[in-house]
């Protein structure tokens, strides 16, 4: 029988996955080449050319940054998130060729479920303005594994070793020209996914969908459907679970 998974294993693994989270989830946000984030929301003109309106119009898109953004409340904020992570996990599940070998060794609801529910709980967090890193490794560790931590800010040499493991995940997250794909994005994901499997046993803890879900999830032909609005749901039941406890704790 093997021996129950400590509290501080936990946080060793949620430290470089926290850290890793905020460059992945600045990949997922959309590009801003015309500098719409800059751009204030202004009223029609008649007197403003073709491309003044359309960039004005486009200013006004819930895109993060942007002015109309700025004006939605944070539960609206966050729901752009849930269906945002659920893009990008559904996409790394139901395509594994875009996680290269780590797609063919890894299972895939366990590992990029939890990823993707790791992911969308810091965006939460961003969004209710906790920022500080043990608070966002509380928030996961009582959603995802059901535990109550209480980390530590940490040493020096393991502080060094937490940027590495970020960085090893985050890999090549940017081209070049320093844009974000989605091949980079998921693979990105991908290796996050790996890094929770270090804590396996811990990862059916997670807010899972309904019974019906991993029934259909069982049937041939239909399965991949089951096991897609599983992780919908399953996402949508940790946001409302980050909601009550960031209430609870303001």
């Amino acid at each position: 029988m093997a021996e129950p998974i400590s509290d501080a294993a936990v946080v060793a693994v949620l430290r470089p996955f926290v850290r890793a989270a905020r460059p992945v989830l600045a990949g997922l946000r959309d590009a801003d080449p015309f500098g719409l984030r800059v751009r204030p929301a202004r009223e029609a003109d008649a007197d403003r050319d073709l491309r003044d309106k359309l960039l004005d119009g486009l200013a006004k898109v819930k895109v993060p940054g942007t002015a109309r953004w700025a004006s939605m409340s944070v539960q609206d904020r966050c729901e752009w998130w849930v269906y945002r992570v659920g893009r990008v996990t559904t996409i790394a599940a139901a395509v594994p060729g875009l996680g290269g070998a780590l797609a063919r060794s890894l299972p895939v609801s366990s590992t990029v479920g939890a990823a993707g529910q790791g992911l969308l709980l810091v965006a939460i967090a961003g969004e209710h303005g906790v920022d500080d890193e043990n608070e966002v490794i509380a928030l996961l560790g009582h959603i995802l594994f059901e535990r109550d931590l209480a980390p530590r800010t940490a040493d020096a040499q393991a502080d060094a070793a937490a940027d590495a493991r970020a960085d090893e995940m985050t890999g090549d997250l940017r081209d070049d020209d320093g844009r974000s794909t989605a091949r980079r994005v998921t693979t990105a994901l991908w290796r996050m996914g790996r890094a929770l499997y270090a804590v396996e046993d811990e990862l059916d803890k997670r807010p899972h969908g309904r019974f019906y879900h991993d029934a259909v999830g069982l049937l041939p032909g239909v399965g991949a459907v089951g096991k897609y609005f599983g992780e919908w749901s399953g996402l949508k039941r940790a946001s409302k679970k980050a909601h009550r406890r960031l209430a609870a704790h303001r």
